[in-house]
């Protein structure tokens, strides 16, 4: 027995399968924001919980589609486009020719981050210990652009592209930035 990438228990090749539905907090999500709950939803929303990172469609597929051999990638895509037109997903290009998405919140509630993006291994890192200029920074450009635009703005979401330390390091370069406030990194997907 070992783990998928999703953190289910595998026999081989094939994921040990699920009843739909048993998280129950697939249910109340669906349910709560006014979307028809269905075993394959909720199934869908579980994978997507417990993915770590940011899985495409097809990734998504593949768990839902063990867990539930009946589902087909197209139901797997018109829920994450309902997901997404509700807000409740974030549809995302990292620049690897994938749409890849993630749950606004998860069983665990909302978690606010950003995302660094390698532009050579395509890893992606979640950033989540924001400094507080950082903080009053992004609060001054909504508060900006909301004036000036007459916009309401309701969410935001930020990528930053470079080079991560590991291919850095590969390439004999070496961090001598001397910040102290250096993140303390969590790759989150390739």
């Amino acid at each position: 027995m070992e783990r998928n990438r999703f953190g289910a228990m595998t026999e081989g090749r094939r994921t040990r399968r699920r009843e739909p539905g048993t998280g129950g907090w697939s249910r109340r999500y669906l349910q709560s924001n006014g979307i028809k709950r269905t075993s394959a939803r909720e199934t869908i929303v579980e994978v997507m919980a417990e993915a770590p990172g940011h899985p495409s469609a097809e990734d998504i597929y593949i768990e839902v589609h063990w867990r539930q051999p009946a589902v087909g990638l197209t139901t797997v895509y018109r829920t994450l486009h309902i997901l997404a037109r509700k807000g409740l997903a974030h549809k995302l290009n990292f620049g690897d020719g994938r749409a890849r998405y993630e749950l606004v919140e998860k069983p665990k509630g909302l978690e606010h981050h950003h995302h660094l993006v390698c532009v050579r291994c395509q890893n992606i890192f979640d950033y989540t210990d924001f400094l507080d200029e950082e903080i009053e920074l992004v609060r001054k450009t909504e508060r900006s652009l909301a004036y000036r635009y007459e916009f309401e703005i309701t969410d935001h979401m930020m990528q930053f592209y470079g080079i991560c330390a590991e291919c850095r390091s590969e390439d004999g370069e070496k961090n001598e930035s001397g910040d102290p406030h250096k993140a303390d990194r969590k790759r989150v997907s390739t």
